[in-house]
């Protein structure tokens, strides 16, 4: 054992002799290959440089507002409509019942925009409509029971209210001011896909679609597909210009005809959803149309700006003030009417019971007729099963 010992130790000396002196090396880096190439064959560029202002201003828009965009999930009853209407929303609301649909407990998924920040909510009616029961996810990912406010099917807008405190509510903006040519976001849900961002600009405004008396939509190219309904359309200052609601497809997919209510035209039904829950609009009971090349002769006008009288409800304010089928309304409380659609919008915003002055052509010759508004009788809108 000792010379074993003896032995180990004289062997052990010598290596580190040989060593010490380089006669011998160690290597301790594995041998290089061909596949462990540190280098790679790609171009790497960092993440440093920054994006032109004119882009930067949509990551950045992105940012600050989709915190204030929700998902609206709803489990609903399928209703029973005809096949004309069915196509209809299938073209324009994205409901019509689609082949092997379930007759009850259909889940619809759509999107809304955070108001205030104590919680409520904006949306379309036809997201919310004839729902068993409305949950809202917020950005946070955390859910909450809705409770609808009021609806307003004649313009498509609906108020809910959550149960939550400083929120991230979205300012709104001013729909007046849109340009054609404008660029806009929209943010929303469309197949489900959370905090989707589309871009686009206005296409058009003052878009009348045949779904109600209060068509008013603003045009836009930015993608809006199922799902997006309730979303906002954003400005690029960051505000809410319009509620996207209907898109106009032959496939069900965009194809870069999406509609939104003007911003401004959901303020007062808004304001009215939240005090009384519902909306109480003006009523004069006349039926107009555009203005015929017949009736702008016979009536000696310069343009066919103005609506048309084609009928008077009996015992309507417009029978009690006089106004005659064939009258041609070319003023309202002294503001000119450029459209029919015009008139009924304005009608519609007056209070039931103001004493109005329209200014009116007959037979070539103009005349002032004074009327008092009476109030229009709105149709029940569906309201959720458990807000009944």
């Amino acid at each position: 054992m000792r010379r074993s010992a003896a032995l180990l130790l004289i062997v052990a000396l010598v290596a580190v002799a040989l060593w010490a002196t380089g006669v011998i090396t160690v290597n301790v880096n594995p041998p290089k290959t061909e596949h462990a190439s540190a280098s790679p064959f790609w171009l790497e560029k960092d993440g440093e440089a920054q994006l032109p202002p004119a882009l930067r201003i949509w990551v950045d828009l992105a940012k600050a507002t989709r915190p204030a965009v929700v998902n609206v999930s709803t489990t609903q009853r399928a209703r029973a409509r005809g096949p004309l209407s069915d196509e209809f929303f299938r073209r324009f609301f994205e409901r019509g019942p689609r082949d092997g649909e379930p007759p009850r407990g259909r889940q619809s998924l759509g999107s809304g925009v955070i108001a205030s920040p104590d919680g409520y909510i904006v949306t379309n009616v036809h997201v919310v409509a004839d729902a068993d029961e409305i949950v809202v996810r917020l950005g946070d990912h955390s859910e909450h029971k809705a409770k609808v406010v009021g609806l307003d099917p004649r313009t498509d807008v609906a108020l809910l209210k959550i149960d939550a405190r400083n929120l991230p509510a979205m300012p709104f903006g001013d729909s007046d001011r849109l340009e054609v040519g404008e660029p806009v976001m929209a943010i929303g849900n469309p197949f489900g896909l959370e905090q989707t961002v589309t871009t686009g600009i206005v296409s058009a405004k003052e878009r009348f679609i045949g779904s109600g008396p209060y068509d008013d939509f603003i045009q836009t190219d930015a993608s809006v597909n199922p799902g997006n309904s309730g979303g906002p359309l954003v400005d690029t200052r960051g505000s809410l210009v319009g509620i996207n609601t209907a898109i106009f497809s032959q496939t069900g997919g965009s194809v870069g005809i999406g509609f939104a209510i003007p911003v401004n035209l959901a303020k007062d039904v808004l304001r009215q959803l939240k005090d009384r829950g519902e909306v109480v609009r003006g009523y004069l009971g006349v039926s107009v149309m555009p203005i015929t090349p017949e009736a702008r002769q016979a009536a000696r006008l310069e343009s066919s700006r103005g609506a048309l009288v084609a009928e008077i409800v009996s015992g309507s304010p417009a029978a009690g003030a006089g106004l005659k089928p064939g009258d041609v309304i070319v003023t309202f409380q002294n503001e000119p009417i450029q459209s029919p659609h015009d008139l009924t919008r304005r009608v519609a915003a007056t209070p039931p019971g103001s004493k109005v002055t329209l200014r009116v052509v007959r037979g070539g010759t103009q005349t002032s007729v004074d009327a008092t508004l009476g109030r229009l009788k709105d149709t029940t809108a569906a309201v959720p099963a458990a807000e009944r």
